[in-house]
Parts: structure tokens; C-alpha cells; sequence
């Protein structure tokens, strides 16, 4: 009499384990069958996992195993290329492993019940819109990438606003669809997907294009899903979650804007999906381009320094695509001598009503929602502080609110002081709600719009906006960064930077990478081959280093100073960090939970690792719940890797009070 064969399965669950049923007497499986969905009992109820192995024997007693149940086989296996991904996710992260797998399934294939065959949308292809001439610099850049052949190859392409990144990209797709390939182009934010995929989708019609993002319906988004995974797909374009999509013939991995801080996850599984994608090509053994007008100062290190030579290949477009196009001139106006009034000096001023004269479009930057960041009672000294979190509450004057932007809380605009009554409240600094009524004011015959997250919630309300923006419809936007990237306006001539000097000293040593990279992406909206632009900054240090090398355009000065800094400092990436956080009611339990991580049995005696001290996070309290944290680093990441592995079980073995919560973050970005 044969035993019992066993399946091992992953499951949602927090636990870093898999979990073994036994097959019913009568079936059988096959290693054919690894990658299908399964239905099995868990606790009292049930759940859906996936088959990931069919081992000899368990650990546990035959008799203490659960009876699998029902194998779905709607749906082709998922891919060994899927499974490794999954693996490594998991294992550098140090998250669990069915948590991988089962989240980052549509909520369709997570249902108790095999998924109804439908039958594909079919395409009405019309003739593929032609392709423009190529410049020199694209198509040498072309023929680098040629010139490797097949195989891992990890290429950073740097090219300035306008260049004809996006021109690379579809050549390359061009490429592995004739070699019967599929291809994922991955973009940071769903803001970005409706103009790419509509230029993709007109070049190549045929080829089966989808889209995976967020905001797709969950029918939708299964049927993309499968569609990917039966190759009927040829080509995903998605944010980041579709690092995962299966796909059995991928060819070429895109990541455009590289750099954005958007490619990393940062609730539930901290993933980095830019990372993943690389790790993706090299398991896979394709080419992976990276394209940004400013890399990551990781992945510009990569390409450049001595320590990452070899690792990336560099190709640089330094000018635009379209000919006689010019970047942008860069003025610094010094606001100590043009004091700015309602946040607006004269200079700036001058050269919006100009640019109205011309019938041309003007774009003002601010990187702040609301009216002002906070509302104040000068009698008593009361500000519109948040009660759940260490921060101001925004007013919102449009609609006549007071919002947390950190925890979502929110309450109307009270008719005087809540403590002494007083009705004179004052408004204190400024948010794009204001800077659009100031604009208002100041040019009465002008139509302003604002465009920021309180206007543009959906895609469809974005989409709205983009065409009035297009067609005319508006000459003077304000805008966030939501405005800073991925679009080419005919019309917009003129960028202003409002108030960016803050984050030229903050205390997140990140800051100034990130400010450049906006201020970068943001004029780069400006001018185009008949219209040329110009770009304004309002600052109080005209001489910084940063604005300097903006007015220059010289994107690897600035990478140069600050890999130059971080080495000195040993900061990433010539370092590699973990962050421990614990949130609780109580300060004294987080930052207790953490001297207790910090001091834990032979912590760090094996591993070159460095602790700093537990501290409160910067947002000390957010929803009610106070928060630390404490940095881990090492000079090597498989040392900390190592290290973090042997500390997770030491953690979870801590007694920590009931409400407390906590996660490990690899390669954290936030500090």
C-alpha cells in the first residue's frame, strides 16, 4: 500500500512557512500541476493558496494532516520564472513567502472558486502609426544596446526632458516582438499610463497591449492578468505591482523614470520594484533599460563609479529629439532683493504676464495641497494641530475643511478659536489653493487652474484636466508634481518654482536628490523647438551647489557632489541599511521594543553590522499611534542580509505589548 502523496502549499498568512496537506485517496498529482491554484482547509475555514512543491515526506505525522482540496486548473500553471521572483522577494525582504505570492494575484484568482473562461476583448487594429526619423544619439544608443547581443544586460539610459527616451523604448519593443518576445514597461504612477499606452497602442496595434495599475476594474484586471500569463499579451505596461505579472516569453523589462520613489512599496511588502526588475532580467538572462533624466544616485553609481563599473551600461541623450528644440534657460531670482508678495515676486510675475501677452501657458510649482499648511489664532496662540498626528491640520478653503494629508482626518473649518473664540483666524504659509486664488487676483482675465490630488482623484477626473490643458483651455496652471513629468504641453513656455528651498537642508539626507529631480522634471515641461522655455526659481540661496548645476542643466555634476558626500558619510550606496519601526500608543513601548531589538542575544557578534540609537520617526505620531525607529547598516549587503535573517527569529521572540506593531524595511527610503 503506497502512502499518501503530499502537496505543500503557500498560504496569505503572516508566517514565514509553507504548509503541507495530504492528497485525497484516489488522486494524484504531478509536478505538471505545480503553479496551480488550490483550495484547502485552514483553520476553520478556507483558503486559496498555490501548489509549490511535492515533496517525499513532512515533517508532521501523516495523520495530522489536512485532505487538500480542490486543484483549478482554469488557468495555465504559474511560471518557475515566477516562482523565483517570488523567492527572492521573500527572501530579501524577509517577508513571507505565500504573502508574496497570493497579494500580488488579482482579487479574482483569490476567490474560493475556479475563474469563469472569458472570452478576450478583441482589437480593432487600425495601420501602426510610422516611426520618426531617429536621431544620432538615439540610434547610437540603439546600436550599443545591439551591440551586446542576447543575454543579461542592465542599461541606464540617461537622457534630458524631451530627448526620445520614449523612442528607445518602442524601438526595443519593436525588437522582441519580432523575435516573439513579450515586454513589461513599467512607469512610477497611473497619471503616466494613458498617454504612454495610447502612443504604444498606435504603434503597435496588433501587438496585444494591456495595462495593469490600481485603478483598472478587478474584472479588468484579471483579464490583463491572464492575458499576460497565456502570451495572448504581448506587451504590459503597469506600475509597480505588475513587476510581478507572469509573463512565459518576456524579452525586455523597461523601467521608465528609474528614479522615482514611487517604485517603492511602502506599506505591507517594502518591495523595490525597480530592484526586482533587475534581478528579474538577470534571472531571465534579458536586457533591462533604466531610463530617467536623473538616475538614482544608485543607479548612477552603477554606471559610473568605480566600485559599479561594469554593473550598468551608460547611454546618454543630451539633447532634445525634436530639431532646433532647447532645454529650458534657468533663472534664479534672489528673493532677498525681490521679496516675494503672496508668494510671488516681481520678477515672476513680470515674466507670467508676458508669457500671457504671447498667448503661451505658464506652469507655477508648489509642492504643497491646500490653501495654508496651517490656520492660527494670533489672541491665544491655537494652530489647526492634528489630535491623532504630530502635524498641522491643512486648511482646505474651497471646501471649507481642515485636513491631515498624514492620516486622512479631517473636520470642518470652525467659525472661530476653538480655546478663546476669537474670529480672526489667521492663514500661515501657503498651498496651492492659495497660490491659484493669488493668481486669480493679480490676472482676473486669466484662466487658472490648479491641479493637484484634491482635483484629480481618479483617472478620469486627471484625464479632464490634461485635455483642457492641451486644447488651450487654461493659461496658468498650478501644480504639483503631479504636472512635473511624463507630459509635453505644445503651449507651456514659462516654469516657476515657488518655495523649494526647504529641502535644501532637511534632515532626510534624500532631500536634495529628490528636489533636484523635480525641479529637473518640472522644467522640462517648458519649450519646445518653436517656443522656447524658460524656467524661474524663487530662492533665498541663488548660490547653492543644486540650483547651479539646474541652471547648468548638469545633471552629473550634482550626482558627482553627492556621491562625493554620502561616500564621506557612508551613506548609501557605499552602505546598505534595514530600518526597524514600532508604532504604539505609548512613545516609551516603540522606542522600548526597539532597545530591546538593539540588545537582543548576540545581536551584531557575527556580522559587521552598526546600530544607531532607537529614535522617535520624524512623524512622531501618526493615527493616534506613536512611532520609532532604528537604523541598521552595514558596509555589505550580503553581511546584513545574513544579519537580518538571524535577527527576524529574535524579534518575534520579544514580548512586546499587545498593541504594539512593527516591520522590518530593507533599502529604506524614508527616514
Amino acid at each position: 500500500m503506497s502512502l499518501p502523496q503530499i502537496a505543500r502549499v503557500a498560504l496569505d498568512v503572516p508566517l514565514r512557512r509553507l504548509f503541507d496537506y495530504r492528497v485525497a485517496d484516489g488522486e494524484s498529482l504531478s509536478a505538471g500541476d505545480i503553479g496551480y491554484r488550490v483550495r484547502v482547509p485552514f483553520g476553520r475555514n478556507e483558503k486559496i493558496g498555490i501548489l509549490v512543491e511535492l515533496p517525499a515526506a513532512s515533517d508532521l505525522p501523516l495523520e495530522q494532516l489536512k485532505v487538500l482540496g480542490e486543484v483549478f486548473r482554469d488557468l495555465p500553471p504559474l511560471p518557475a520564472d515566477w516562482f523565483r521572483l517570488s523567492e527572492f522577494c521573500a527572501a530579501y525582504y524577509h517577508v513571507a513567502l505565500g504573502q508574496v505570492m497570493l497579494s500580488t494575484l488579482p482579487a479574482g484568482l483569490r476567490a474560493l472558486k475556479p475563474v469563469k473562461p472569458r472570452a478576450p476583448r478583441q482589437a480593432s487594429p487600425g495601420a501602426a502609426v510610422a516611426a520618426p526619423e531617429l536621431t544620432g544619439e538615439q540610434q547610437a544608443a540603439l546600436d550599443s544596446i545591439a551591440e551586446l547581443g542576447a543575454g543579461f544586460h542592465a542599461y541606464l539610459l540617461h537622457g534630458v526632458t524631451g530627448s526620445g527616451k520614449t523612442e528607445i523604448y518602442l524601438r526595443l519593443i519593436e525588437r522582441a516582438l519580432a523575435d516573439g518576445q513579450q515586454s513589461l514597461l513599467l512607469v512610477p504612477e497611473i497619471n503616466l499610463t494613458p498617454q504612454l499606452e495610447a502612443r504604444v497602442a498606435a504603434r503597435f496595434p496588433a501587438a496585444g497591449l494591456v495595462s495593469l495599475h490600481s485603478e483598472l476594474g478587478e474584472a479588468a484586471r484579471s483579464r490583463n492578468w491572464r492575458a499576460a500569463l497565456t502570451g495572448e499579451a504581448r506587451i504590459v505596461l503597469g506600475t509597480r505591482l505588475a513587476i510581478f505579472t507572469p509573463l512565459p516569453e518576456l524579452g525586455l523589462i523597461i523601467v521608465d523614470e528609474e528614479h522615482d520613489p514611487s517604485f517603492k512599496q511602502q506599506d505591507g511588502i517594502r518591495y523595490s520594484a525597480r530592484d526586482l526588475a533587475v534581478f528579474r532580467a538577470r534571472q531571465r538572462a534579458i536586457k533591462i533599460i533604466l531610463g530617467s533624466a536623473t538616475p538614482s544616485l544608485e543607479s548612477w553609481a552603477n554606471a559610473t563609479a568605480e566600485a559599479g563599473r561594469g554593473r550598468y551600461h551608460l547611454l546618454r541623450l543630451s539633447e532634445r529629439a525634436v530639431e532646433g528644440a532647447r532645454l529650458p534657460s534657468v533663472q534664479r531670482i534672489d528673493t532677498r532683493l525681490d521679496k516675494p508678495r503672496d508668494g510671488l515676486s516681481r520678477v515672476l510675475l513680470r515674466a507670467v504676464e508676458e508669457c500671457l501677452a504671447r498667448g503661451e501657458q505658464s506652469l507655477l510649482f508648489l509642492n504643497r495641497r491646500g490653501y495654508a499648511p496651517v490656520l492660527a489664532c494670533a489672541a491665544c496662540g491655537w494652530t489647526s494641530h492634528c489630535h491623532r498626528c504630530a502635524a498641522n491640520l491643512v486648511l482646505h478653503l474651497v471646501d471649507r475643511r481642515l485636513r491631515c494629508h498624514h492620516c486622512g482626518f479631517e473636520t470642518r473649518l470652525p467659525k472661530g478659536c476653538p480655546t478663546c473664540g476669537n474670529q480672526d483666524l489667521s492663514a500661515f504659509g501657503r498651498g496651492t489653493q492659495r497660490l491659484e486664488a493669488v493668481l486669480a487676483e493679480h490676472f482676473p482675465e486669466a484662466r487658472v487652474l490648479r491641479v493637484d490630488r484634491d482635483v484629480a482623484r481618479s483617472r478620469k477626473q486627471w484625464e479632464v484636466l490634461v485635455a483642457r490643458i492641451y486644447s488651450g483651455d487654461a493659461d496658468i496652471l498650478v501644480g504639483t508634481q503631479m504636472l512635473a513629468k511624463g507630459h509635453d504641453f505644445p503651449k507651456l513656455t514659462l516654469v516657476g518654482a515657488i518655495a523649494p528651498d526647504a529641502a535644501l537642508f532637511a534632515a532626510d539626507w534624500r532631500a536634495p536628490e529628490r528636489l533636484f529631480a523635480q525641479l529637473m522634471q518640472v522644467a522640462g515641461r517648458a519649450g519646445r523647438a518653436e517656443r522656447p522655455g524658460e524656467f524661474l526659481i524663487q530662492t533665498q540661496f541663488p548660490e547653492h551647489p543644486l540650483y547651479a548645476a539646474l541652471v547648468h542643466h548638469d545633471f552629473p555634476a550634482f550626482a558627482a557632489e553627492q556621491l562625493s558626500e554620502r561616500q564621506q558619510a557612508g551613506f548609501p550606496p557605499y552602505a546598505h541599511q534595514a530600518m526597524l519601526r514600532a508604532e504604539a500608543p505609548l512613545m516609551a513601548d516603540a522606542l522600548g521594543f526597539l532597545k530591546s531589538a538593539r540588545t537582543c542575544p548576540a545581536v551584531g557578534s557575527e556580522h559587521s553590522v552598526t546600530f544607531y540609537d532607537p529614535v522617535p520617526m520624524r512623524l512622531a505620531r501618526r493615527a493616534s499611534f506613536e512611532r520609532g525607529q532604528l537604523l541598521v547598516e552595514s558596509p555589505a549587503r550580503r553581511v546584513l542580509q545574513r544579519f537580518l535573517a538571524d535577527w527576524l527569529p529574535q524579534l518575534e521572540a520579544i514580548k512586546a505589548p499587545s498593541r504594539l506593531r512593527w516591520h522590518l524595511e530593507v533599502d529604506p527610503l524614508e527616514f
